[in-house]
């Protein structure tokens, strides 16, 4: 259903390309503007040594207890590894996912249920679940993308759990000129930013470069408090925490902003 609600609005959506279509159609069936500006790319692995590792630890699913996918992204990949491989999800696996979006992608993609966290899309959410609160001597496997951070299986190894990361894709900066940014900002092409993450957003503040000054006194939607954080400590000023990076959690954060102003001054 169409409205006017975020009329005046021009949003910056950083995502990867293949995951914007959607966020842009819910922005601009509201009025909205968007700015399609991806600064990360989810690619498939390519290196051998990657390749191999993959597939011994898909082959090895059954040694596993539980299997926690960190994105939708990771859902995809992994889906895709095990139709390679040629097996299926183990019936006693237990299946975890970092949020609901993530959750629908892993029971739509490999047919099983997966549980999460009644809010929040965190790792810090993740360890809150009674489910791994008692794991020593749980088998567990981290489904993510090459890198990331390591918070989740050090707390999961201190808790007597045997951790292993199964990265199924890799992720590479775009490659965009160099005032490709610049001109966006000049010709006041955007004024709300949208982050889904502190890699993106370091990249966002690298392609800026001097012009980091006038980029941080645009409003930052972002995911979670720790990327508030974050770009707090790179001198944004208006943050908004939509407390999640799935559509409906952006959008309500977008109109959040035009609502109530006050809520560029929280945090």
């Amino acid at each position: 259903m169409s409205s006017t609600i975020l009329q005046g609005m021009n949003v910056l959506v950083t995502r990867p390309l293949h995951q914007q279509q959607s966020l842009c159609d819910a922005i601009e069936s509201c009025g909205g503007q968007t700015t399609r500006f991806p600064l990360i790319e989810v690619l498939a692995l390519t290196e051998v040594a990657d390749i191999a590792a993959v597939e011994k630890r898909i082959s090895g699913l059954d040694k596993y207890q539980m299997l926690i996918f960190v994105s939708s992204n990771a859902a995809r990949f992994a889906a895709n590894w095990i139709s390679h491989c040629g097996v299926s999800l183990p019936p006693q696996l237990l299946v975890i996912a970092i949020g609901p979006s993530t959750a629908r992608s892993v029971s739509t993609l490999l047919e099983c249920p997966a549980i999460h966290a009644a809010s929040g899309m965190t790792s810090e959410t993740i360890l809150a679940l009674p489910e791994l609160s008692d794991i020593v001597g749980k088998r567990i496997a981290i489904v993510r993308g090459k890198g990331g951070r390591e918070l989740l299986a050090t707390e999961l190894s201190a808790r007597g759990a045997t951790v292993d990361y199964l990265e199924v894709y890799q992720r590479q900066p775009v490659n965009h000129a160099s005032d490709v940014l610049s001109g966006l900002l000049e010709n006041n092409d955007f004024n709300v930013i949208t982050i889904s993450s502190g890699e993106a957003l370091q990249l966002l503040s690298e392609l800026a470069g001097d012009n980091n000054a006038q980029l941080s006194l645009i409003p930052l939607i972002v995911p979670s408090q720790r990327i508030a954080e974050l770009a707090r400590a790179r001198g944004f000023s208006a943050i908004k925490n939509a407390n999640g990076a799935d559509e409906q959690s952006t959008l309500a954060a977008l109109q959040h902003l035009v609502t109530d102003a006050d809520t560029r001054d929280e945090y």
